[in-house]
């Protein structure tokens, strides 16, 4: 009989039955002295102690602004050190943080404020060119629910005076009634076709996966953890604070945002062990023309996550950032985030082409998406998770809860997945981004790795675009590395003879970047939009335009 693309990690390590709060205690008993924050650029340091302290002044300053267990708090903010103080500041007194993606204009704004409920804003004042305090100025008056607004930049020591009512034995009771179960933090997934939806999680969710993301990677209170990465995403809350913080290490921020060579001379000047990024931020930094002016030789260990990691992308990290242990994590935001892990130790091969195999205490598979059979190893189908990372729900949302989590809680992830034999997993592209072309389901992984095997290209996203003829047509958006460059055809015989004649790119478009998130994912549905904008191929619109081209 033969093996079914099945996994379940087991492990004698138990779960951490425990708030945040709790958990964070025991880490300042232990590691008080130890740095656990450094912010060069607010030219900010504290060790455990002192970060235990300032979660406890904005706590009460909190209580002391009437909010309560289970009220919406949302926090409009960059990478700075007063995001990482309102996370466990919030979850000391159960209330749930709203993570507010920077990116957010009027609309985006309004809709989460509303939807949530949210009763109490902590925001600076902007983020890079954009006014912050304007937009709120725009949307304030339709959000009832919102009484008090915190402007970090303005407000920050008087909301501290404000919580010296508060003693701490109030701050105590309020701690010793939570639940690991309460639900502490609402993230807001991206929205290309309709609203974004809040996942919805728990203490157990993100400290219980921040706990084994640490492990995984041998944290200790030796470790320096840089994080380029935005906290309202997963990434950097989770796969970041929360996995340092477990383990004693300290939290590094290189700045507001993702800037290629203020993470470079952070990881040297502060002497990081580890380093974080989406495969698009370690590809800026190797291919920053000051890369060689810095030492790496600190680092360890890391993770990229986020997107799919180019092979080469990969060795390189390894071989010229020193970051022999660097490991790949996949997951979703409404699995806390990771459901697969790489490690250290394991095979090349495996850490470079797979994300590795399931997380401890979580169980993965993969189905036919047509029946929701568990599909043998080897073949494709769709990831699957279940566990205690699985979130309680999407707020408000019962019908998109439903569609995602089916009634044996397996949360249905939408990527395409082989598992092998050992249980490694690999992620071979999106069910929706799958082109399907005459008949032919193209994953655009398999192009986009064999084009980046091209000397001058530095990175390359695959996407379908509509055909009249075929149904779609493969498209290629490429990056060139510094002063390279090559024609469509020197790339198409390049192609030729080596994949598949119907994966060779059709439509090729040259660009200095590509359409992202904050978190630096890849926009493909934009990409998708203005590929068939600029060619005219708009469905059956595509008949006029659609022409055939055989070359030879």
């Amino acid at each position: 009989m033969y093996k079914l693309s099945y996994a379940h990690g087991a492990t004698n390590i138990p779960l951490l039955g425990e708030t945040i709060g709790t958990n964070l205690k025991r880490t300042v008993e232990k590691f008080g002295n130890h740095e656990a924050l450094i912010v060069p650029y607010q030219n900010y340091r504290a060790t455990y102690n002192e970060f235990w302290n300032q979660t406890t002044e904005i706590a009460k300053a909190l209580l002391a602004n009437n909010v309560k267990q289970g009220d919406r708090v949302g926090i409009w903010a960059a990478n700075r050190y007063e995001w990482v103080i309102v996370q466990y500041a919030t979850a000391r007194i159960g209330a749930i943080m709203v993570n507010i993606n920077p990116a957010y204009r009027p609309v985006e704004l309004k809709f989460v404020l509303k939807h949530a409920g949210i009763t109490t804003l902590i925001m600076s004042k902007g983020f890079r060119k954009t006014n912050y305090l304007d937009i709120l100025g725009q949307v304030r008056g339709d959000c009832v629910n919102l009484k008090h607004i915190v402007v970090i930049d303005h407000d920050w020591i008087s909301f501290i005076e404000s919580g010296l009512s508060i003693t701490d034995a109030e701050l105590q009771e309020i701690e010793d009634g939570l639940q690991f179960d309460d639900p502490i933090n609402i993230q807001y997934t991206s929205g290309t076709t309709e609203f974004p939806k809040g996942a919805t999680l728990t203490h157990n969710n993100i400290l219980n996966n921040g706990f084994f993301i640490g492990e995984r990677l041998k944290y200790t209170q030796d470790d320096r953890v840089c994080l380029p990465v935005p906290f309202y995403h997963c990434f950097g809350m989770v796969l970041g604070n929360l996995a340092i913080t477990t383990h004693g290490s300290c939290i590094v921020i290189p700045g507001e945002a993702f800037e290629p060579e203020a993470v470079l001379k952070t990881v040297q000047d502060v002497k990081c062990t580890s380093l974080y990024g989406v495969p698009a931020m370690f590809i800026a930094e190797l291919d920053h023309p000051n890369f060689n002016k810095y030492d790496y030789s600190s680092l360890r260990t890391g993770i990229m996550a986020g997107a799919t990691c180019p092979i080469k992308a990969m060795r390189d990290v390894q071989e010229k950032m020193n970051m022999k242990e660097v490991e790949i994590c996949y997951g979703m935001t409404e699995t806390s985030p990771v459901s697969a892990q790489t490690l250290a130790n394991d095979p090349l091969e495996k850490r470079v082409a797979t994300v590795g195999r399931v997380h401890p205490h979580v169980e993965i598979k993969i189905i036919d998406p047509a029946t929701g059979k568990i599909v043998p190893v080897g073949q494709e189908g769709e990831l699957c998770t279940r566990g205690y990372s699985v979130m309680l729900k999407y707020w408000k949302n019962e019908e998109a809860t439903n569609k995602v989590i089916d009634e044996a809680r397996w949360m249905h992830s939408g990527d395409v997945a082989i598992m092998d034999s050992d249980g490694y997993v690999k992620i071979v592209g999106r069910i929706k981004d799958m082109i399907l072309r005459g008949g032919e389901n193209i994953g655009p992984l398999e192009i986009e790795e064999y084009l980046l095997s091209h000397e001058s290209i530095s990175e390359v996203h695959v996407i379908g675009v509509p055909s009249y003829k075929y149904g779609e047509e493969v498209m290629a958006w490429v990056k060139f590395k510094p002063g390279k460059s090559a024609t469509e055809d020197e790339l198409y015989k390049f192609c030729y003879g080596q994949i598949a004649s119907f994966k060779i790119p059709k439509y090729w478009k040259f660009v200095d970047s590509f359409p992202a998130t904050v978190t630096g994912k890849i926009r493909k549905v934009e990409m998708r939009e203005i590929s068939s904008r600029e060619l005219g191929l708009t469905g059956r619109d595509a008949r006029e335009t659609f022409h055939e081209d055989e070359r030879k």
